[in-house]
């Protein structure tokens, strides 16, 4: 069952489920979730390795960073790469997880966001990856509302979040093992 934004607005007050969320989205969300506005952006260069019970993700810089005082655009050229993170976090009780989908705005200008499910248990900033996979230059604008999250309740008992992102890293230091 997906939950409402009554249900939402309770537990944003009583458990802290999103926090750093915009005005708009605590006085009238749309829809059934959040809006999730870009916080970070991240180039990524380097190498990576992903193996059985090892990794190492790519080195990283910070190019981009969202301050409600300036406003502040960056530009993705078609075929470019980066990571961002979210403005907002989330704690998730271990009842809950949460899908994130891309506001059609993003891929109506031909980028598109690669998500991932929000595992009961786990606290922290939210990372996805961004590609202008479309022919023209995109201009976004930190801050921008560019991700929707829904939030599922689970039936009977889950397992909680235990991986190494929680916090929300955004990338490893050094080849690590995986728990």
């Amino acid at each position: 069952m997906i939950l409402g934004p009554k249900k939402l607005l309770q537990l944003i007050k009583t458990k802290k489920l999103v926090e750093n969320l915009a005005e708009r989205e605590l006085i009238n969300p749309e829809g059934a979730g959040f809006d999730l506005r870009l916080g970070e952006v991240y180039k990524i260069s380097g190498k990576s390795f992903l193996g059985i019970s090892e990794r190492h993700t790519a080195d990283i810089k910070l190019i981009a960073k969202y301050d409600p005082k300036k406003k502040k655009s960056i530009i993705i050229k078609s075929g470019e790469f980066y990571l961002t993170k979210t403005v907002e976090t989330v704690n998730m009780p271990d009842n809950l997880s949460a899908s994130i989908t891309p506001r059609s705005t993003l891929y109506r200008s031909g980028l598109f966001l690669r998500t991932g499910n929000v595992s009961p248990g786990y606290s922290g900033g939210l990372t996805f990856g961004l590609k202008n996979e479309g022919p023209v230059a995109v201009t976004l604008e930190m801050g921008a509302r560019f991700a929707h999250i829904q939030f599922h309740e689970v039936k009977g008992k889950s397992n909680t979040y235990r991986g190494q992102w929680q916090g929300g890293r955004v990338t490893t230091r050094r080849k690590e093992r995986q728990v």
